[in-house]
């Protein structure tokens, strides 16, 4: 692929700019000097087709509406919007105009949407009217000016579409990933304008080899970092097509939309294939479109890998990637590949195992893993400890514990912390576990990781109750209670009962002693 006028990389990997950039020219606007205005640039499982053309007219649409509602640039909009083609709009709109645009998780409940409209200090959130349920009583707890996508998009016909791009310079802030941090509470990772063209380049482009050919369909939603670059920064950045679907990514939808569509590359998650999989064991279904699988958001077991390929003849590359660094910064590839690790480095990026006094651990030896890329966000909004503490020279501390094997495949080792990664996304266990104690039998509850039988982590509860007891009926309250209160993939899969749970001196649970 031609890198768009003004962009170059140098031989180590290192992007260079222009001094005057607006992010949204090289994704947005350039494809249709380069032809490509007829070109499908999304399609969808409920029958519409974007074109580029089309798309650049209500990027523009999007963005005046937005001025239009009183938005300046710098200012913040929170988007709580589906995979569909408004999602594209909004996003790029708001980049085109100045205008910092903010996609949280739309799994999330009331309480941590209020919490992000008042940390954002967002001027406006545009949502869509599935997730009224959430939005809604937030904006009650914390009023703010808030409208549906519908509207949203009834304004959008009225403006124009034509706008000129916002001047910004390359490192000047762009957009935000809210990221789980160890307290529960979500950390505002800011990016800056750079950062996609880093990752769409460097992983899109020379690892996973995607071209204007290529079609990319990803199970992981567009709110993640992974799934925004999956299905929206790497087709914009090579003028392919994106596949959007706004349902729960179930077996029967993934085959599907494989069959009905033809994507060259599929993007999902360990837990998902593992789903994938089962129903491949019942009915084959073709999958022979596909050139490429890539896996992210939890290590992929090994023995996944290896039966997604005896059933499929396709590979799984499996990555690591986190929120703050935008996209996958160590992974296997087409060519070296190893299963049950993360792989290797991407070009670009810088990666360190090291021991607890920040000195380099011996090959075999684990350590935390530390990253140094372009693409890492610039800070946490409104947490400058925080920042300090995980951003340190350019490096950053991704939290995780890897070792390098004899053959320089980084293998993942857990957490620094507590935290659990499930289905690909970061729960915290105070959150569960402080679900739990609401159950007016539950006097005490920890929470800690469990493999399941596809060697995937889910939340397994270990709970001490008021009375003696426990059993079948309880179990089943306390996960009802759990998946009504709590986004649905943090509910615990197993409930275990004890008498007292190991603390320190100071009364905190022990929860390593948990997972011995």
């Amino acid at each position: 692929m031609t890198l768009p006028s003004g962009i170059s990389f140098s031989s180590d990997n290192k992007v260079h700019l222009p001094a005057r950039f607006n992010v949204a020219v090289p994704f947005i606007d350039r494809h249709l000097a380069d032809g490509r205005g007829p070109k499908a640039a999304i399609r969808t499982v409920h029958g519409e087709i974007v074109t580029y053309a089309e798309l650049a007219e209500r990027v523009n649409r999007a963005g005046n509406a937005l001025l239009a509602a009183g938005l300046k640039p710098g200012d913040r909009l929170l988007m709580v919007v589906k995979d569909c083609p408004a999602f594209f709009y909004l996003f790029w709109g708001a980049i085109k105009a100045g205008i910092v645009a903010v996609p949280p998780n739309t799994l999330l409940r009331a309480p941590d949407y209020a919490y992000m409209y008042e940390d954002s200090g967002c001027k406006l959130v545009v949502y869509s009217s599935e997730f009224a349920g959430e939005i809604e009583p937030a904006l009650k707890e914390f009023p703010v000016k808030a409208m549906t996508v519908e509207a949203f998009l009834a304004e959008m016909a009225k403006a124009s579409d034509e706008l000129e791009p916002v001047p910004a310079d390359p490192a000047d802030d762009c957009f935000w990933l809210y990221s789980s941090g160890s307290t529960g509470r979500p950390k505002g990772a800011v990016h800056a304008h750079r950062d996609m063209v880093v990752t769409s380049e460097l992983y899109g482009v020379r690892v996973l080899g995607v071209s204007e050919n290529d079609i990319s369909y990803s199970a992981a939603k567009l709110f993640f970092a992974y799934g925004m670059g999956n299905a929206m920064t790497f087709p914009l950045w090579t003028g392919s097509t994106a596949i959007l679907d706004d349902r729960r990514p179930t077996p029967d939808a993934t085959f599907e939309n494989i069959e009905r569509f033809k994507p060259t590359l599929y993007f999902g998650v360990p837990t998902l294939y593992a789903a994938l999989l089962m129903a491949l064991d019942t009915k084959p279904r073709p999958v022979a479109s596909i050139r490429a699988c890539v896996s992210a958001g939890e290590p992929l077991p090994a023995e996944i890998f290896r039966r997604w390929q005896e059933k499929t003849g396709t590979i799984i590359l499996d990555g690591i990637g986190s929120t703050e660094c935008l996209h996958i910064f160590i992974g296997n590839r087409l060519d070296d590949y190893r299963p049950g690790t993360s792989g290797k480095a991407v070009p670009g990026y810088e990666a360190r195992v090291l021991d607890n006094d920040g000195k380099a651990v011996a090959r075999g030896e684990s350590g935390a893993l530390w990253i140094r890329s372009e693409s890492a966000a610039k800070y946490y909004w409104n947490k400058p400890e925080k920042t300090a503490e995980t951003m340190v020279d350019g490096w950053l501390n991704t939290g995780d514990t890897y070792r390098e094997d004899p053959d320089g495949y980084l293998v993942y080792e857990g957490r620094n912390d507590d935290m659990l990664k499930v289905g690909g996304i970061w729960c915290s266990p105070i959150e569960i576990e402080s679900c739990l104690i609401t159950h007016p039998a539950v006097l005490e509850a920890a929470v800690v990781g469990r493999a399941d039988s596809d060697e995937l982590i889910k939340p397994h509860a270990i709970v001490v109750l008021k009375q003696t007891g426990g059993g079948d009926a309880l179990t089943d309250e306390l996960m009802t209670l759990c998946r009504k209160t709590l986004a649905p993939y943090k509910y615990p899969r197993w409930v275990e009962y004890v008498t007292e749970l190991p603390k320190t001196a100071t009364g905190k649970i022990q929860r390593f002693k948990l997972r011995a």
